[in-house]
């Protein structure tokens, strides 16, 4: 059987009169990527705010490696956020550091007694990982779109996360930057053999990297299963026109 790492059971969260999540389920297997698909909107980075903590539900659960997220202390949700990597939309890099100051940042304030010889070991074999060994001493300023995705993935992963999660890996990026991202998502899974939440509007994204698939629409997960068969078994329209609007054949 399966180990699940994220079980979701009956999510609800409102903002007012806004329904945005209306009792959802989903479970994220040990050592998958799920692709949760929807358009701008529909709930998918409330989702994962509820996972990290950063916002809490008003009905349901969120388990966590077994832990209900909402009921941890401080001290508890700050080591479980130790295995989560969030990468960010934007990379979230820091303007004013280069790029080893950035991956230094958050192993220097969450791991004690490592030499710089280690930290700089860390730092130029993550680099490696994600094709950028030669970025080491540039500014964010200096980089694209592109190589800035990946730095931020490079150093979300430098606490070595059990959980990733992706918001938008490929927005605002050209398609041919899009694909290496897509592909680094993957290598990412086997080389660090992590389990991820993939959140995304993108179904070129969605078909490369997700084991499964799971599509959000007014709250609710509309299908769930892989790319084919959510797309072969969709009974809704909505999902069946997202295909036919979005879709760009690899």
């Amino acid at each position: 059987m399966e180990e699940t790492v994220v079980e979701i059971r009956g999510l609800k969260k409102a903002f007012g009169d806004l329904e945005v999540l209306q009792g959802v389920d989903l479970d994220l297997y040990k050592g998958e990527n799920l692709v949760v698909l929807g358009k701008s909107g529909s709930g998918k980075s409330v989702l994962i705010k509820i996972m990290v903590g950063l916002l809490r539900q008003d009905e349901g659960s969120m388990k966590i490696f077994g832990q209900e997220v909402s009921t941890l202390n401080k001290k508890e949700l700050n080591a479980l956020r130790l295995k989560i990597g969030f990468s960010f939309q934007a990379s979230a890099l820091y303007d004013s550091m280069t790029v080893r100051e950035n991956m230094e940042f958050p192993l220097v304030r969450n791991v004690k007694n490592l030499t710089k010889a280690e930290i700089t070991k860390k730092i130029e074999g993550l680099l490696d990982s994600v094709g950028l060994p030669q970025s080491i001493n540039q500014m964010p300023s200096e980089l694209s779109g592109g190589q800035k995705k990946r730095i931020g993935i490079a150093r979300t992963l430098i606490l070595n996360p059990e959980i990733m999660l992706y918001d938008e890996p490929t927005a605002g990026l050209d398609p041919i930057t899009c694909m290496e991202i897509n592909n680094l998502i993957v290598q990412v899974r086997e080389q660090f053999n992590t389990s991820s939440i993939v959140i995304t509007h993108d179904l070129t994204c969605a078909k490369v990297t997700g084991d499964r698939m799971a599509v959000l629409l007014d709250g609710q997960f509309k299908a769930i299963g892989t790319f084919d068969e959510v797309f072969a078994r969709a009974e809704d329209e909505r999902v069946k026109s997202f295909y036919d609007y979005n879709f760009i054949e690899s």
